[in-house]
């Protein structure tokens, strides 16, 4: 039987020196003993994936709303593919496999029903009170909305974990660690490859709308399929070469980026002047292009844009229903309110809330609506 410290040691003698080792975790802010067989790491992600939270994601818009299709992705599909891309690429880096899959199936946990279009209402919301990001949520889930043990808010998870969490609000920080950057680019590869993938599957977008786009022509001259008339089969490749090919140019470029600043601890990757996780200069010109494609023509298609507006709708009607008459906040949240105010929790509880819910939720204070909303 493998006990932590030998797996602590298996660490130290397998991994990259850059690499953030469990044994030199950064502590947690309350302080408590570790496992006999896990690595604090370890803990971490356990605790992660027994979060409410987690669950949700199963339930929250990724591009189309849940209730769209059983085949499009969810924001909880999105995130083990973020995972697996992680896991992947810090296997061949050297770097810490566990942490980069911890901080990869924390990433989400904040964002609200109905993907990003939620986001921007709620964010518009609580104009005047800190306004709302997703990211800044996943941080507040983890530290103080979920509390499983209920000796103290949140889930305790290590300095390292929820620094990874700090995407863009890193003031005197300095970088994020080559696993929480390793996330960052997972994130973006995932959600390119993947939507547009649905976005073929949907038909919002066409193979003949992608002909003059660079990466498209390049992905199907290195698969060998025709990309004008697409099979089911043919679209099934193309999204597989070019999960491969993103995989590949991440890793290479990265290797080359790490070498090149001669980083050979933690602390080295935290003072560098840039991010050293990074794709070629020509991949990053065409995700570039790929990512104003996807902008122009499926988060802005007409259809995506009246979820958009059920969104805004069902949000906006929600919020200002709750602070009207917070009593029909749930407990929980009317206790929350004392210490953070109203406005705070009641965008805690609808940021929590699934797609299905929010608009359930909706339905039963709109006259016409179900006469009752059972509890969930």
């Amino acid at each position: 039987m493998f006990t932590r410290p030998d797996l602590e040691a298996r660490e130290a003698a397998t991994l990259a020196p850059y690499a953030t080792l469990s044994r030199d975790h950064g502590g947690r802010e309350h302080p408590e003993g570790e496992s006999e067989t896990r690595t604090a790491f370890q803990k971490d992600r356990d605790r992660v994936l027994h979060t409410t939270a987690f669950r949700r994601l199963e339930a929250k818009t990724q591009v189309f709303l849940s209730a769209a299709g059983d085949h499009y992705r969810t924001r909880l599909t999105h995130t083990l593919e973020v995972q697996q891309v992680a896991r992947s690429v810090a296997l061949s880096l050297g770097l810490n496999e566990t942490l980069s899959e911890t901080i990869a199936l924390a990433h989400d946990l904040g964002h609200p029903p109905f993907g990003h279009a939620g986001e921007r209402v709620l964010n518009q919301l609580l104009e005047g009170e800190g306004g709302f990001n997703h990211n800044l949520q996943a941080r507040r889930i983890v530290t103080l909305l979920e509390h499983p043990k209920g000796e103290y808010p949140g889930l305790n998870l290590t300095r390292d974990t929820l620094d990874g969490l700090n995407k863009h609000h890193r003031a005197g920080l300095g970088q994020p660690s080559l696993e929480a950057q390793l996330v960052d680019a997972a994130d973006a590869l995932a959600y390119t490859a993947h939507d547009l993938d649905d976005g073929l599957r949907s038909g919002l977008i066409t193979p003949a709308q992608l002909a003059d786009l660079p990466l498209w022509t390049e992905l199907t001259r290195r698969a060998g399929v025709h990309g004008h008339d697409l099979s089911e089969q043919g679209r099934r490749t193309l999204h597989r070469q070019l999960l491969g090919w993103l995989i590949r140019d991440l890793t290479h470029a990265s290797h080359a980026s790490i070498t090149a600043s001669g980083v050979t601890t933690p602390a080295d990757v935290r003072a560098q002047p840039t991010r050293l996780i990074t794709y070629s200069p020509d991949m990053r010109a065409l995700l570039r292009d790929t990512g104003t494609f996807l902008r122009e023509h499926l988060y802005r298609h007409w259809r995506v844009e009246m979820q958009v507006e059920q969104a805004t709708q069902v949000l906006q009607s929600l919020y200002h229903a709750l602070m009207n008459r917070p009593s029909m906040l749930p407990p929980t949240y009317r206790a929350l309110a004392t210490s953070e105010g109203q406005p705070r929790a009641t965008c805690d509880y609808l940021s929590g809330m699934t797609d299905r819910y929010a608009l359930d939720t909706h339905a039963g204070i709109t006259p016409g609506g179900p006469t009752t909303l059972w509890p969930r």
